[in-house]
């Protein structure tokens, strides 16, 4: 297994890879003096709220989105990568080949994952093209049948493999690439022959419009491959259990509608789309599982369970019901609700289509039913509900499903469900749902949750209650704001000890939590001057406890500097001091406070200790105040 990614080969991506030409490639940026401004690729916006800053290598939206970080941060939300997916993306584009340490697995060869990249977009277009050769009549017959034209067919980059076996190998071989490369890439075979032969194809792309692999669709009867559906072996840049075909088509409506819908082949993905379900996508070769539900979950979002859903749509056979129960095991994977839309006659989208009309199908994603009523009627089929064992039986089955029912406003009503269902007292089954719940360790509320218990029971991730982020246009914070931008741009003009600054003189707590991860990315530097640079930046973030926080840290590092002009030391002490005197000053008031309830005499000690303390915090106080006013050199 590949090891973790060099950190200086990080960092050197992190360096090379400019950031206004990254993003400049998915939004128009314009100069805004130090900064580049833009409307942000996350949200729908009309006024500018995306900003860059080049020199520090950070990007932040103060829009809507309030996220923000540096280079691979952006890679990773804009085309829906994992970490190590994005810094591999950028070592590509910017040259870099990769180390990886304990690594006890072959790498590929610098240069192979681009070439390989290439290779795969001039296979998509060479089968493209083929499609409208004499040989593809039998694809363009299929597609046809199933209703999708010749403009249909061009927009979903639908292709031919031409059936003599050697037409692709010859075509990239008089493209300079080698035998071994387009083995590697999953075009050829071993034997010297085209992996993929008289199909009809279908290119499959990651969220950043990459061709990464293929899928094929058995069209002759003497196709030495049996299987109706084939698609690419896993390379390089092709993961079946990680890419969904239709991703890069549908990937912005699910971020905006926060919905996704899930069909089970790449001609229902054509019928959805061109019936104006533009969120379908299907997986590719496997069956729908954990990987590709945290890949939607990563695309859609911060989302809470009851603004988000994924809904699947299945055959309404014993296929399609085992496919529902295999998402419903894994359906804790899911920060949404997760629906089943099921047409009764047990025609697909394609089909549908077909047969109904684009309505039908419109129609069918918003008959959408509950995935967890949709399993319990399928478990309660299994009993003979005329018997009373048989009633019994299938309430043990059903009280599970019931219990693990994430959204306990939901519990109780699905519990007088399966008890009108059952023909049973309401408290018999709550109380069976109760023992089912113990037993797995959960304990869902029977009546309407709060809304702090509704946020515990979306994930167990989701479960601590997220900090609200200070408003940068706070007054009361203004302070507190500039000495943490200060910090995070300027470190450098800092005197030692960050001039005797300390948590307690945040009254904020992520402000607080930004000095704090200042002071630790001061001692991982060994206690090293901080420059204003960019790894200092990512320092601090990379000392951040949470993603919140990060995201502060990632606005502080693009917002416009404090001052017109220069930033100098004395106007960093100057800052320093203000936010110091804020401290000072509290702690007097809540000094004086204590010293007009204690008696002198009673307790003339204590009240003599105090006013000592006083006249120390009020001579500092002058002190602070005279600095504060940049009166001191």
């Amino acid at each position: 297994m590949a090891g973790r990614i060099n950190e200086e080969d990080i960092a050197a991506v992190r360096d090379r890879a400019r950031i206004e030409e990254i993003v400049g490639s998915y939004v128009t940026l314009r100069a805004s003096g130090g900064t580049m401004k833009g409307l942000c690729p996350f949200h729908d916006e009309k006024t500018p709220s995306f900003q860059v800053t080049p020199s520090r290598g950070y990007w932040y939206c103060f829009g809507a989105c309030a996220e923000g970080g540096d280079v691979i941060d952006f890679m990773r939300k804009i085309d829906n990568l994992s970490f190590v997916e994005a810094v591999e993306r950028l070592a590509d584009r910017v040259g870099i080949q990769l180390r990886y340490t304990d690594d006890t697995g072959a790498r590929p060869e610098p240069g192979a994952r681009i070439r390989m990249a290439e290779a795969l977009r001039l296979a998509a277009q060479f089968f493209a093209e083929q499609l409208g050769s004499p040989d593809a009549v039998a694809a363009r017959q299929f597609l046809s049948e199933r209703g999708f034209d010749r403009e249909a067919a061009e927009r979903f980059d639908v292709g031919f493999s031409p059936r003599d076996g050697r037409a692709l190998l010859q075509h990239l071989r008089g493209r300079g690439f080698r035998d071994t490369e387009l083995v590697s890439a999953g075009l050829a075979r071993e034997s010297g022959w085209d992996f993929f032969q008289g199909r009809a194809m279908w290119p499959i792309r990651d969220s950043g419009r990459q061709v990464v692999g293929f899928g094929a669709r058995r069209l002759f009867e003497d196709d030495r491959m049996p299987a109706k559906y084939i698609n690419t072996p896993e390379t390089l840049l092709y993961k079946k259990s990680h890419v969904l075909y239709g991703l890069e088509l549908a990937r912005s409506a699910i971020s905006k509608k926060s919905q996704a819908v899930v069909v089970e082949g790449y001609t229902d993905v054509m019928a959805a789309h061109l019936s104006g379900v533009d969120t379908a996508v299907a997986s590719c070769g496997t069956a729908f599982g954990d990987d590709h539900a945290r890949l939607l979950r990563r695309l859609m979002g911060n989302h809470d369970a009851f603004h988000g859903e994924v809904i699947f749509t299945f055959d309404g056979d014993e296929a399609g019901q085992a496919a529902a129960l295999k998402v419903f095991a894994g359906d804790q994977n899911f920060v949404t609700q997760t629906y089943v839309a099921i047409e009764p006659t047990g025609l697909d989208p394609c089909d549908l289509r077909l047969q109904r009309g684009e309505a039908a199908v419109r129609e069918l994603v918003a008959r959408r039913v509950p995935l967890y009523r949709f399993v319990m009627n399928n478990v309660l089929k299994q009993h003979d509900l005329d018997r009373a064992d048989g009633r019994l039986a299938a309430l043990r089955s059903a009280a599970p499903l019931v219990a693990s029912i994430r959204d306990n406003a939901l519990v109780s009503g699905y519990a007088r469900e399966l008890a009108g269902l059952l023909g049973m007292d309401v408290e018999e089954v709550r109380a069976e749902v109760m023992r089912a719940a113990a037993r797995s360790g959960r304990r869902p509320a029977m009546g309407r949750p709060t809304t702090a218990d509704a946020r515990a029971e979306i994930s167990p991730e989701a479960a601590p209650p997220l900090p609200l982020l200070p408003s940068p246009h706070d007054r009361l914070l203004a302070t507190e704001r500039q000495t943490a931008k200060l910090l995070i741009q300027n470190p450098d003009l800092f005197p030692d000890a960050w001039d005797g600054l300390t948590t307690t003189d945040f009254t904020h707590p992520a402000y607080a939590a930004v000095f704090a991860a200042v002071e630790k990315a001061t001692v991982e530097l060994g206690g090293a001057r901080a420059t204003a640079d960019t790894d200092w930046v990512h320092r601090v973030s990379e000392a951040c406890e949470t993603d919140e926080i990060r995201s502060l840290v990632a606005s502080l590092a693009v917002e416009p500097p404090p001052v017109h002009g220069e930033v100098t030391v004395r106007y960093v002490i100057a800052n320093s001091a203000a936010l110091q005197l804020l401290t000072v000053m509290r702690t007097i008031a809540a000094l004086k406070s204590k010293l007009q309830r204690t008696n002198p005499v009673e307790a003339q000690h204590k009240y003599n200790q105090m006013f000592s303390e006083l006249v120390v915090l009020e001579a500092r106080r002058k002190a602070l105040h005279t600095r504060s006013i940049g009166a001191e050199d």
